[in-house]
C-alpha cells in the first residue's frame, strides 16, 4: 500500500509539472492580466495536482521512513524527461539519458531493501 500511495504521489506531482508547462505556454505571446492568467483551467490543474500530491505524501511520510521516500520521488526526473521528450518534444542528450538510468538504478536498489 506504501507504494502504490508513493506512486500516487509521483503521478500527481508529475501531472500538476505537466499542467504548469500547458498552462505557462498558454501564455506565451498572448497578452493577458494577471486575472485572465489566473482563469487559465491549466494553472488550477497544476494546483489541484500538487496539492492533491502533497497530502497523498504526507500519508506516504506516515508509512514509509524519509529516507526511503524522498529518493523515490526521483522517479519524477523520469517521467517529466519521458514527458519532455515523447510530448513537448524537447531535444534530450545521451548525458542526460544516463542520469535517467541511473536513477532507475537508484530506485530499484532503494525497492530491493524494502524486500
Amino acid at each position: 500500500m506504501s507504494l502504490l500511495l508513493l506512486l500516487a504521489a509521483c503521478l500527481l506531482t508529475c501531472l500538476g509539472q505537466v499542467a504548469q508547462k500547458y498552462a505557462v505556454e498558454s501564455w506565451r505571446g498572448v497578452e493577458s492580466t494577471w486575472a485572465a492568467k489566473l482563469r487559465s483551467p491549466w494553472l488550477w490543474l497544476a494546483l489541484l495536482a500538487l496539492g492533491s500530491g502533497l497530502l497523498v505524501w504526507l500519508l506516504v511520510l506516515q508509512r514509509l521512513e524519509v529516507g526511503i521516500a524522498y529518493p523515490m520521488l526521483s522517479l519524477n526526473f523520469v517521467l517529466i524527461t519521458l514527458i519532455a521528450r515523447f510530448v513537448f518534444r524537447e531535444p534530450i542528450d545521451r548525458q542526460h539519458w544516463l542520469g535517467v538510468a541511473l536513477v532507475i538504478g537508484g530506485v530499484v536498489l532503494l525497492l530491493g531493501q524494502q524486500s
